[in-house]
């Protein structure tokens, strides 16, 4: 007995020394991982063209050696069936074996994203064990292989840390939404919300004319002394799937501060003064509770009210009122930010039921407790229901500081 239990251990033993070891272990240098995919309609090549950035992971680490003259990237477009297969594919002109393990972004172009069999290509993401839930979807106005040819940034020279920074500070700043696969998936799955995506381009829209920050779609904002002309603002709005729309960077905001599973909570904008319309005032809008949300069914039909919870800063104060002095001039000026605030609410609810058929601000969620059962709340239908809808939206507002310096100057008595 007792040699057979040796010889039992003995053979666990050897089974767990085959196991170890480093037989399939690849170096870093043997492989080219692909930092962002592109994906566009093709027209007579193959189904799609797949466009891999790739980074050259030498360039940039401590121990650079002889890759300190080697390009930091490199970009190659080729027809394909998918997107999973094509990593063989480009080995025809890669040496290093392709890796989707630190991809960021997939990035489709806007005629791609509006096609019907859209979905199909992008369940292939779902497929593949190297493609994370967590990797950015982005959508943009021209085709993805121009963007990512022309996307040259000279702060950030690495791929992957500046679709991280750009992405991080997009999202902070609520002038872009979080688009990741994982929503994409469930929201398209529910088929009871809009899907949003971040909206880029790299080509400059020479029509537009100035207006408010936040007002714009990439390509329309004017900057100059960069040569890098890649901006990241806005939405493209996704419907079972399909691109059917688009929101500016204003409407990116509302949608986000409406949604309660976004992690948008301060942003900077500007507003015109009450006491003098040739000025306009920067303020910060500072979301510290979620909306509270109320619905009800009434003969069949959806009554949902909304009150949205700000605290508000003053960071300028152009015309020089000195609001901080003047309880009136508060009462005044809070008035004016709240009922200015209802009103773009309101308009973009209205755009929302009317144009886009649709909410992208995860309303549904707060609508299931309505239901008892699971098929009543999908006989119901949601996506039909909402553009019937009576919504009412409430701005609650707090006055905060008016900047590190309260009060200003009297400009009359200074150019007496």
């Amino acid at each position: 007995m007792e040699k057979r239990k040796i010889c039992n251990a003995l053979i666990l033993l050897l089974i767990a020394l085959a196991l170890t070891g480093c037989w399939d272990k690849k170096e870093v240098e043997q492989k080219a991982y692909v930092i962002g995919l592109g994906l566009d309609k093709s027209e007579d090549k193959g189904p799609i063209n797949v466009t891999l950035l790739i980074a050259n992971p030498e360039v940039g680490s401590q121990q650079t050696g002889g890759a300190q003259n080697e390009p930091v990237q490199e970009i190659i477009t080729l027809p394909a069936n998918d997107f999973i297969s094509v990593k063989n594919t480009a080995n025809v002109v890669v040496a290093r074996e392709l890796s989707y393990d630190l991809m960021e972004i997939i990035i489709v172009s806007e005629e791609f994203a509006k096609e019907k069999e859209f979905i199909r290509w992008m369940y292939d993401a779902a497929k593949e064990r190297e493609i994370r839930r967590d990797i950015f979807l982005a959508v943009s106005k021209e085709k993805a292989s121009e963007f990512i040819k022309k996307n040259k940034p000279k702060v950030e020279t690495r791929p992957h840390k500046y679709f991280q920074f750009m992405i991080r500070q997009g999202i902070q700043t609520g002038l872009i939404p979080k688009s990741d696969l994982h929503r994409f998936f469930k929201v398209t799955e529910q088929d009871a919300d809009l899907f949003l995506a971040m909206y880029i381009s790299s080509k400059k829209d020479e029509s537009t004319t100035f207006g408010n920050v936040d007002q714009y779609l990439p390509g329309e904002l004017d900057i100059s002394g960069s040569s890098n002309q890649t901006q990241f603002i806005g939405s493209a709005v996704f419907k079972e799937g399909i691109m059917i729309g688009k929101l500016n960077g204003q409407e990116t905001r509302i949608a986000q501060t409406f949604d309660n599973t976004s992690n948008i909570s301060n942003v900077m904008v500007t507003y015109p003064d009450p006491f003098d319309e040739d000025y306009k005032i920067a303020i910060r809008l500072i979301k510290k509770h979620p909306v509270d949300v109320k619905m009800s069914l009434q003969n069949g039909r959806l009554n949902i009210n909304m009150e949205v919870p700000f605290t508000v800063e003053v960071l300028t104060d152009p015309s020089m009122a000195n609001y901080a002095t003047d309880s009136e001039k508060v009462k005044i000026l809070k008035e004016h930010l709240q009922s200015t605030l209802e009103k773009s609410a309101l308009n973009f609810i209205k755009k929302t039921q009317e144009e886009l058929k649709g909410n992208p601000f995860s309303l549904s969620l707060h609508g299931r407790r309505l239901f008892s059962t699971i098929p009543e709340y999908e006989d119901f239908d949601w996506m039909k229901s909402y553009p019937e809808a009576d919504i009412n939206v409430k701005v609650k507002m707090e006055l905060g500081e008016f900047g590190k310096q309260t009060k200003v100057i009297d400009l009359e008595k200074v150019r007496d």
